[in-house]
């Protein structure tokens, strides 16, 4: 196994350290908004939507199907579209294992009367032995083995996330980030991943488990849990030393 250079271990312990002076001393600062993939996809929304003769509707129109219309359909369609994000995990896990071996063996050969010879060569062999049982062998073994694992897992949130871009097949990639602070103590939620315009509700909402390579962190960052983590130092030792 290679160990880090100084120099990698220097970076990163200068990389830590800036991290943790963004709240020394005060609250943890939000992230900025305005180079997120969101924001870009607000910027540039995608062309507008006209009629045939090339003239748009008036908004209120009841003949325009359009999103803007009184009753058109508003879910999340194209790019900077927003739609809402139903996070309802409750999901339990329990595996028990157990296996049990046992396993013996006995074998004896004894030659009271091979020829006589026994009886010649037991009173030259030193006291207690005999060659009347030549081989007696005897053997056992045991092995048993028990794991277990047990999950339990509940998480209910809800975020509003952008539509950031339309695939060639119409799948809608979604982005999503909330922001939270508490004192000193920063919670953030962060979901991406792929849905189906039809997956979306007629509330404009999807659940979590109709997006596709759903990616669902929920964090934070502050003085509550610097303390809670390891130091840097730690972290890189467990990483280098070899035992």
């Amino acid at each position: 196994m290679k160990s880090l250079p100084v120099s990698l271990v220097a970076l990163l312990l200068t990389t830590a350290g800036c991290a943790r002076l963004d709240h020394v001393g005060r609250a943890p600062t939000f992230s900025e908004t305005n180079d997120t993939a969101e924001h870009f996809a607000m910027l540039s929304p995608g062309l507008p939507v006209e009629s045939e003769h090339g003239v748009r509707r008036p908004e209120s129109s009841l003949w325009e199907g359009g999103q803007e219309s009184l009753f058109g359909d508003r879910r999340a369609a194209k790019r900077g579209d927003i739609l809402t994000v139903v996070i309802e995990i409750d999901e339990s896990a329990e595996i028990s294992n157990s296996t049990a071996r046992s396993r013996s063996g006995a074998e004896t050969m004894a030659v009271p009367q091979l020829f006589g010879l026994p009886q010649r060569i037991d009173p030259d062999l030193p006291e207690g032995a005999s060659l009347s049982n030549a081989v007696n062998l005897n053997s056992s073994s045991n092995s048993g083995g028990d794991g277990s694992v047990r999950r339990n897992e509940k998480l209910e949130l809800r975020v509003a996330a952008t539509v950031v871009d339309v695939l060639p097949n119409s799948t809608l990639s979604i982005q999503g980030l909330q922001e939270v602070r508490v004192n000193f103590e920063l919670r953030e939620l962060i979901v991406t991943g792929y849905v189906r315009p039809e997956d979306i509700s007629r509330q404009n909402e999807i659940t979590y488990d109709k997006i596709a390579s759903a990616r669902i962190s929920y964090g934070g960052r502050g003085q509550i849990t610097d303390v809670q983590q390891p130091r840097i130092g730690q972290q890189v030792l467990d990483v280098v030393l070899p035992f």
